[in-house]
């Protein structure tokens, strides 16, 4: 059994680009999917958070204003309550240890663009699992928190590693648009990463050594099935 370290953003709002603020959280799909893939194999998944606190979802990553079908939104909404303990009270992401885990695992909402791209303990963090070999994993906007790792000199720690993430175009398509106060693919690229974009709302998943990252809500099943992977082979 693989440990494994689920790190959901705390941040309920986002401050847009014209300065007003926007409610938003992590996504349904991404978080319930994920981690059912991943206990259903047998390992053990610990949720972690900035400060320990409570995150929060993003209410319409639950029904049609995200695009989510009622029956799929239902099935979401079920499997978040039934693990609904370990939500209430998620370790504090700046005790968490990398040696203590196997494998961590971003998921996104547009939350993690408001706290978890510059979070200094997360990057720290990162930084030593991804020296360490440790599986790095993260999905759809979930790859803003890769953000947060830098090497000794500042440069973007996965600089010249392929991965994938929301796009420019699902963006624009069905997200914020150009209200986002920055694009994540636009932003990684800027940093040095080996963007590598799937059709829009495609299962797209990028896999890069130990670094793994799916595009979108709909690769959630299929990234975490890529971590289990990763995890046999290791």
């Amino acid at each position: 059994m693989a440990k494994i370290l689920m790190i959901i953003s705390a941040a309920d709002t986002l401050a847009l680009a014209d300065g007003s603020v926007h409610p938003t959280g992590y996504w349904a799909e991404e978080v319930a999917a994920s981690h059912k893939v991943l206990v259903e194999a047998g390992h053990q998944v610990d949720i972690a958070t900035p400060a320990g606190a409570r995150p929060t979802v993003d209410p319409i990553s639950l029904d049609e204003r995200g695009g989510v079908q009622p029956a799929d939104g239902a099935v979401f909404r079920a499997y978040l309550d039934s693990i609904t303990a370990s939500l209430d009270a998620p370790l504090d992401l700046a005790a968490v240890r990398a040696a203590d885990y196997d494998a961590f695992y971003l998921p996104g909402g547009h939350a993690p663009m408001a706290d978890l791209a510059d979070d200094p303990a997360l990057g720290a963090l990162l930084a030593e699992a991804d020296q360490r070999g440790r599986v790095v994993a993260a999905l759809c906007h979930g790859v803003a928190a890769l953000l947060s790792a830098t090497t000794a000199t500042g440069t973007f720690l996965f600089a010249g590693r392929g991965l994938t993430g929301f796009t420019d175009e699902e963006e624009r398509q069905g997200g914020l648009g150009d209200a986002v106060p920055w694009l994540v693919e636009d932003r990684l690229v800027e940093r040095g990463a080996h963007f590598k974009a799937g059709a829009p709302w495609s299962d797209t998943v990028v896999v890069d050594g130990n670094l793994i990252t799916g595009q979108n809500p709909q690769s959630s099943v299929t990234t975490a099935k890529e971590v289990l992977a990763a995890l046999r082979n290791d």
